[in-house]
């Protein structure tokens, strides 16, 4: 069989792998749930390759993604539900949709008022969709129950500073953050533990909002502190390792001394 760029083949592949009695075992026992943990494992990938800014796997990846579209929608054709130029169609419409100001009348907006634009559009659309004839929506409807949680609770953030729920600026949440570390404090104090993990949550969702008044996506700059911390960690292995010890074999002591040399270095 011979690679192709047309993606007619990826779709009859994708039907081949799931004709029953020819095709292949394991993707016939597939459904949306046990596909749905393969499609956000692949999104986090095509994210990794991003912030490496290696390309070449960014290439591969996005076909990893790409894979779990034609995946999904061959099952709903299966069903009788949709099909992959369904999905096609309804994006097409929908970008042609949001972008009145480049398929459209709607000429000559700053990148704020493309935003606001596109929110607006996105608001009434969910309003057509759930038949709510007064117009009326919840500030925080359409926020996915499924995305992570530091991304949704951005989001949710996002959507309640559009209706003024907001704080004015970074230091007043900063502020909250030392009130909710207090409160874990006191919590732990009194040997309240799962209350204090319970404010470890409230400490979180504060956190994530100074990021938000920084102008950071609390994912993509965790996701930078969990690589520095697997970097610098690797170097203390790897001084341990020319002493002839390993992490366990070393007291905390020592440990924590080549982590501030590996710190050092960096700057």
């Amino acid at each position: 069989m011979e690679a192709s760029r047309d993606i007619q083949r990826l779709l009859e592949i994708m039907a081949a792998l799931r004709t029953p009695g020819t095709g292949c075992p394991w993707d016939l026992e597939q459904d949306f749930a046990t596909i749905a943990p393969f499609t956000l494992e692949e999104a986090y990938e095509v994210a990794d390759a991003i912030t490496r800014g290696n390309l070449a796997d960014l290439r591969d990846e996005l076909g990893d993604l790409l894979l779990q579209v034609v995946f999904h929608a061959r099952m709903a054709q299966e069903q009788g539900a949709f099909d992959f130029a369904d999905v096609v169609e309804t994006i097409t419409q929908k970008l042609i949709r949001r972008h009145p100001h480049v398929f459209g009348e709607a000429r000559g907006l700053s990148p704020e008022g493309v935003e606001r634009l596109w929110d607006r559009i996105k608001s009434e659309e969910k309003t057509a969709d759930a038949g709510l004839a007064d117009g009326r929506q919840g500030a925080l409807v359409g926020v996915p129950v499924g995305l992570p949680a530091l991304t949704r609770a951005l989001k949710l953030q996002q959507k309640a500073g559009k209706v003024g729920f907001d704080w004015n600026d970074a230091m007043a949440v900063l502020a909250k953050i030392r009130e909710e570390a207090d409160e874990i404090e006191a919590a732990l104090g009194s040997g309240e533990r799962k209350h204090a993990a319970a404010e470890v949550g409230d400490l979180l969702f504060a956190v994530v909002n100074l990021a938000r008044h920084l102008g950071a996506d609390p994912e993509a700059v965790l996701r930078a502190t969990n690589q520095k911390f697997e970097r610098r960690f690797g170097s203390i292995e790897r001084a341990l390792a020319a002493l002839g010890k390993s992490p366990d074999q070393a007291t905390l002591a020592e440990m924590d001394a080549l982590w501030n040399k590996a710190k050092a270095a960096e700057k």
